[in-house]
């Protein structure tokens, strides 16, 4: 009696298993993720919050420089003051050359892999250039607050100042000067993220200055100095500190900057204050310099000098850019009564592309993302047109402009659109909320390309919209099933998301494209909007202006929602495994009536296998004997006008994700049932589920709206062939194949 309890209690509870899991218990995949993160402490509390004891360091810079465009080099005068927040003394502080990585005795030149050399005619110079160029910084007059002497020593991309004396931790302090210089690369031969783009056709250049002064690494209380070596993929690690830098650059020059404009009346006209003022308040772009003005510009150059001061309090960086060909356009944009500047500059060659769209995307980014994190809390948000993308405090560099004949291909309109969203949108992450980049790219990258697909999808809600977004933009990371012919890639092709920066191949869709679409699959499918907004909001605001590491992005999630997702970490995060789960059967039990027939005598696509009615009496006569009551309602349950389907499925690709199965009835009709991941925490690779129903079923069909990027549809439905019914399936599966 108690072994026909126990399994029809599990069947109609609709959890029996298709199997048992064999000994020893084999399922690591629910395992929790103790052993991977590290020991929480005073530091870094186990909710993932900041603890009563964290600490950052803080670096103050008071830099002059100088742009010499005749011979396309910058020099400069900086004076550095270091606050060691932390409870340790040191005897020496680490700062980045990043210019140095151009240089032909760097290790990004020497490790370089030259595999692709021969399809790359642009390698030719790359490679050719470093040889010839005097590429990377040249230190001199380094110098304490007292005028001494300072000992350093230059190694590679890094540079180690010797203190004159430790500097006490818990607040101690050191002020320190040098001056360098560095000649100006330009990008489209060399490559990399800052530089000069010359426009023959006028004879001038556009300068997007990126990585251009010696500053300080981050020394926090993970990794101490985070001082690897810039290998050209691992971006920035860096610490947050004020700024006020005076640009001397020709006359005729437009500056973009980090920051505020200190001296706005000693370097634009009347006109131009005048048309600045009104640009604050307007709800759309205002033109503060025309295209007529900027092309009457590039004419005559200019042989006077204007300096330009700017002042930024609470960055991390500083990048400026700087030509007399830029056009420039501003808007304001309300932050819950606040106003902030959205500002663009670009030159002609970018018109009219830039000029219709870049600051309302701007203005569109910044109420996105403030919308899911924090109000934007610096005073302007600008994209410069210097035909890469790349992004710092306050001002980013895009690209996108209409071909020779003027013609704007769809490609190249989807790719500004997607790259300004983008790299303003890395405002917040990593400008504001300050990880490591050198170590975890997607904590950078991957997290804003989730924040830009939801952006996205705001662009076609625009009055500004282009027509042919009028329904949808396109996207391009985000949906699972954009990322399903990375996950069937060849697995020694593939490494874990929680890999360092600089040893990933498929970087895109490794540290952008998965964590992008693992983010999208939590938040759609398994935590749902409310609960996922919520806890990605409390991590945003607890570590903005702070530096956080994996560990405290998976446990405040996690502690804000109340939802173990341990399971989820290991497997998108942690592992390479993808989703493939199939039906491999389905078995239809039905009830006899007390005559001993079924219901009715229809045929089923399924095994149809009759269950014994006096078992089901031996059950109520059970609970009766043990004072349990059986409810109509519960009885009404266990009747021979229902359908038990027992659905066998088995986890053919390793990575445990929600069952969604899709129930296509006789009737035309259809249901949709989410069944956790949970389900697979007794038995990883084969569990069955059993779906109780009022009507009979002509097919099941597994993931139905692409939810969980399973890599093969081929599995995903039974019966294997199915009818005209199923209809929805068959465009699954054409999707699906087409992007094999």
């Amino acid at each position: 009696m108690r072994r026909v309890f126990i399994y029809i209690f599990l069947l109609v509870a609709g959890i029996a298993n298709a199997q048992e899991p064999e000994p020893p218990y084999r399922s690591t995949k629910f395992a929790q993720l103790e052993q991977l993160l590290p020991t929480p402490n005073v530091y870094r509390a186990g909710n993932g919050a900041p603890g009563p004891a964290y600490w950052q360091q803080q670096a103050d810079y008071v830099i002059k420089i100088e742009l010499f465009e005749q011979e396309q080099r910058v020099t400069g005068s900086e004076t550095v003051t270091y606050y060691n927040n932390s409870p340790q003394d040191l005897k020496y502080l680490w700062l980045q050359l990043d210019q140095n990585s151009y240089g032909k005795e760097s290790n990004r030149y020497k490790a370089g892999n030259d595999s692709r050399f021969g399809q790359n005619p642009a390698g030719l110079y790359r490679k050719a250039f470093p040889q010839v160029a005097d590429l990377g910084y040249k230190i001199s007059n380094l110098k304490d607050a007292n005028g001494n002497e300072l000992k350093y020593t230059v190694v590679q991309t890094m540079m180690r100042i010797e203190l004159p004396q430790t500097l006490k931790g818990n607040g101690g302090k050191f002020t320190f000067s040098l001056d360098w210089e560095n000649n100006i690369r330009l990008r489209k031969k060399v490559g990399g993220r800052g530089g000069y783009e010359y426009f023959p056709g006028d004879d001038n250049c556009v300068y997007s200055l990126a990585q251009w002064y010696p500053r300080m690494a981050v020394f926090d209380d993970v990794n101490g100095w985070q001082n690897k070596q810039f290998l050209g993929r691992g971006e920035f690690a860096l610490t947050f500190g004020d700024f006020e830098v005076s640009i001397t650059v020709p006359e005729d020059h437009i500056v973009a900057s980090t920051g505020e404009l200190q001296n706005p009346q000693d370097v634009l006209s009347k006109k131009h204050l005048d048309r600045l003022n009104k640009a604050k308040t307007a709800s759309s772009p205002v033109v503060i310099v025309t295209q007529e003005e900027a092309v009457a510009n590039e004419k005559d150059k200019s042989t006077q000098k204007k300096t330009w001061t700017y002042k930024a309090e609470n960055v991390r960086d500083f990048a400026w850019a700087s030509s007399r060909k830029f056009i420039w356009d501003a808007m304001g944009v309300d932050m819950n009564g606040r106003n902030v500047w959205a500002m663009s500059y670009y030159p002609k060659e970018a018109n009219p592309l830039w000029g219709d769209y870049s600051t309302n995307l701007v203005a569109l980014t910044l109420k996105t993302y403030s919308k899911h994190t924090f109000d934007y809390p610096y005073p302007v948000a600008i994209s410069v047109e210097a035909s890469n993308g790349m992004e710092y405090p306050m001002i980013c560099y895009n690209y996108g402009r209409p071909g020779p004949d003027g013609v704007v291909s769809p490609r190249i309109k989807q790719g500004m659109f997607g790259v300004i969203i983008h790299e303003v949108g890395h405002n917040y992450f990593p400008m504001i909320v300050n990880n490591d980049e050198r170590q975890w790219t997607w904590m950078d990258e991957g997290l804003n390309s989730f924040l830009q697909y939801i952006t996205q999808v705001e662009v076609p809600n625009q009055d500004w919209a282009p027509e042919e977004y009028a329904k949808t933009f396109p996207h391009r990371r985000g949906p699972a099933k954009n990322i399903v012919p990375y996950m069937r890639t060849d697995p020694s092709m593939i490494v874990p998301i929680m890999s360092n920066s600089e040893s990933i191949p498929q970087f895109g869709n490794n540290a952008y494209g998965k964590p992008a679409t693992a983010l999208n699959i939590l938040r759609e499918t398994i935590m749902g909007r409310e609960l996922f907004d919520y806890a990605f909001k409390e991590y945003s605001q607890r570590w903005m202006f702070k530096h956080p590491m994996p560990a405290d992005f998976f446990r405040t999630m996690e502690d804000a929602s109340a939802i173990d997702l341990d399971w989820f970490w290991r497997g998108w995060f942690y592992m390479t495994e993808a989703c493939d789960i199939s039906i491999d059967s389905v078995k239809l039990y039905r009830l006899p009536d007390n005559k001993g027939r079924l219901a009715s005598e229809e045929k089923s696509n399924f095994d149809m296998l009759k269950m014994d009615l006096a078992d089901f009496n031996q059950v109520e006569e059970y609970f009766k004997d043990q004072g349990i009551p059986v409810t109509d309602e519960e009885r009404a349950l266990v009747s021979p006008d229902k359908y038990y389907y027992q659905v066998n499925f088995s986890n053919v690709g390793g990575l445990v994700m929600p069952v969604i199965v899709q129930m296509n009835y006789v009737d035309g009709s259809s249901e949709t049932v989410k069944i956790p991941a949970e389900i697979w925490r007794m038995d990883p690779k084969s569990v069955a589920k059993v779906f109780m129903t009022d009507k009979p079923v002509a097919s099941f069909v597994l993931d139905p709206n692409l939810e969980t990027a399973d890599i093969d549809t081929n599995n995903n439905a039974y019966p294997r062939e199915q009818s005209e019914d199923s209809s929805r399936f068959k465009d699954y599966q054409k999707k699906s194949n087409a992007n094999k």
